[in-house]
């Protein structure tokens, strides 16, 4: 659900807690009771902690690998191909590589552990008869990868549980990038029964209509598209729209 576009932030910005207020949402539904927030998330706490534990996370595979690893070439070649998808994991945390988080960090729990079962077949095939320590490096190995697959799992389906609630708004990268001319006065974010959605009011600065503006933008029906792969089943929508006075962009869950 997305709404109607409301004083930035949702607040007048000296108020300690937000009012509780009736509104419509431009799909034309009856009002819904909506807690209006401050439209920005909390600081993180310790930012570089969560970024040194995001890097841990990728290279732990690639660490279990060379503990395990009996060979040059193949033990080489897993190692190279895990560090790589521990590359593109970390850039997805940070943000360089767009893809769902969550569903990236479940592919490489699973994929990571596929891959280094198949490098240590290669290894019993090509290679000679394995030490017997290495037997109990094995099993800590698959104990360690079957942890972190189960963790990430659990946390996985706690943050699915927790999006069908629709508790959370799209982030502001998702609202439509404006054309020249166009620019943006104020963003907020708004929560009603079928979720939250964040919404921004722009205006010409050429003169332009308010349905200049809309064509202008290119949003003349509303586009959605599959917010994620496998944990993320919603689909975001952006659009536009104008209520007499204002032009609305918006992004929301469906």
């Amino acid at each position: 659900m997305v709404g109607h576009p409301r004083r930035r932030n949702g607040c007048a910005p000296s108020a300690k807690k937000c009012d509780r207020r009736l509104t419509t949402p431009p799909t034309g539904r009856r009002p819904a009771l909506e807690f209006t927030g401050t439209g920005r998330r909390d600081p993180n706490v310790c930012p570089y902690m969560w970024i040194v534990l995001g890097i841990l996370f990728a290279i732990v595979p690639a660490v279990v690998w060379m503990t395990i690893a009996r060979t040059r070439p193949v033990g080489f070649a897993i190692g190279g191909t895990l560090l790589g998808g521990a590359v593109l994991l970390i850039s997805v945390q940070q943000g360089w590589i767009e893809a769902p988080r969550p569903d990236a960090h479940l592919l490489f729990t699973v994929l990571a552990p596929l891959l280094i079962a198949c490098g240590a077949g290669l290894e019993r095939r090509h290679g000679n008869p394995p030490p017997p320590e290495w037997t109990s490096r094995r099993n800590g190995a698959i104990g360690f990868l079957g942890m972190q697959f189960v963790l990430t799992l659990v946390v996985g389906l706690w943050y699915a549980m927790l999006i069908s609630e629709g508790s959370d708004a799209p982030p502001s990268k998702a609202l439509p990038a404006l054309p020249p001319g166009i620019s943006m006065v104020d963003e907020g974010v708004g929560c009603g029964s079928g979720g939250c959605w964040r919404s921004a009011t722009v205006i010409s600065q050429d003169g332009l209509s308010r349905p200049e503006i809309i064509r202008a933008l290119g949003f003349r029906q509303e586009r959605c598209w599959p917010s994620g792969w496998l944990l993320d089943w919603r689909d975001i929508c952006v659009g536009a729209r104008e209520n007499g006075e204002n032009v609305t962009i918006y992004a929301g869950w469906r």
